[in-house]
């Protein structure tokens, strides 16, 4: 049975009772020096669904970097150009390596597992920026401001800096991909562009409504034909990724876990989506060893468990 607006308001406020005791177990990504300020026990859950409501639990209208969440709209845009053409040039398999990971890329000459992996991420920026020239980062952010219906949505200019100053592993990663071919552009613009992407900036509420294309099979809700950001075979596709790779190598977990094709990012932010019917966006700064939002993967586990709505 599919529950209503007040069953799932009813869960999330659960959710929310339910992870006080624990919110602020694990480390904020330190790595990145204007992220390791984060309040590790701040919390957001948000909910949209395609019949137009949005449910909301904790700080679900602060703003926050979405990082890695943001190769999904990178790679919506590409796949919506270039169809199966982007998979000459990155795979489509789970990598069981760390997100950021060196080794398997050289052993594989330079092509990556798939597109959520840095590595992988890199070749799908380099693309964006072949098909977009003049301004990809324009022609992403106009996607997502589209799709989370909000002008406020940005590139927060100090986190991208702070990125950019460490990006000595992705500026690494490209650069062995560049001499093996598989990125056409120069590294140098391609780490800019990669480092704005990675600090798009939108609230908890955004992005839960920012991932409802996907839940209608690549169609905005509310939109005529003619504004399809994929078929539904790609946007099936897109699905089947995040779900084997959304989560790098906890995606397995996640998937064991939650239930769902699901996304993540090492401000803490993770999203989800149960085609047909909604998409759920958690922020809590927190990671685990793996990188992803320790509450919010359990905040994830409760809600498909409590409203008995995964893809399984």
């Amino acid at each position: 049975m599919t529950p209503t607006a007040s069953d799932l308001q009813r869960v999330l406020e659960k959710i929310h009772r339910d992870l006080q005791p624990r919110l602020g177990q694990g480390r904020v990504a330190d790595y990145i020096p204007a992220l390791a300020g984060a309040d590790p026990r701040r919390f957001a859950m948000a909910v949209a669904t395609l019949e137009g409501a949005e449910l909301g639990v904790g700080e679900v209208d602060a703003p926050f970097s979405v990082q890695s969440i943001s190769k999904v709209y990178a790679l919506t845009l590409v796949l919506r150009r270039l169809g199966e053409r982007v998979f000459e040039r990155v795979g489509r398999e789970p990598s069981g390596s760390a997100f950021n990971s060196l080794v398997l890329l050289e052993h594989e000459r330079g092509v990556p597992r798939n597109p959520f992996i840095n590595a992988g991420a890199l070749v799908v920026t380099d693309l964006l920026l072949e098909e977009h020239p003049d301004d990809p980062l324009g022609a992403l952010l106009e996607l997502v401001r589209g799709l989370a219906r909000s002008a406020a949505v940005h590139v927060d200019g100090r986190v991208a800096q702070s990125e950019k100053a460490h990006s000595h592993r992705n500026q690494a990663l490209a650069a062995l991909m560049k001499s093996f071919g598989t990125i056409r552009g120069e590294v140098a613009t391609l780490i800019d562009v990669y480092c704005a992407q990675c600090a798009i900036t939108m609230s908890c509420r955004e992005l839960a409504r920012s991932f409802l294309y996907l839940a209608n099979h690549g169609l905005p809700p509310g939109a005529g034909e003619e504004a399809r950001l994929l078929t539904r075979s790609q946007a099936k596709r897109l699905g089947a990724l995040m779900l084997t790779c959304g989560l790098y190598d906890e995606s397995g977990d996640f998937a064991f876990r939650v239930g769902l094709p699901g996304k993540s990012g090492v401000s803490g932010g993770v999203v989800a989506v149960i085609p047909g019917l909604l998409s759920v966006a958690v922020w809590s700064p927190a990671l685990d060893e793996h990188g992803n939002s320790r509450a919010g993967i359990e905040a994830l586990e409760q809600f498909t468990t409590e409203t008995g709505v995964s893809i399984f």
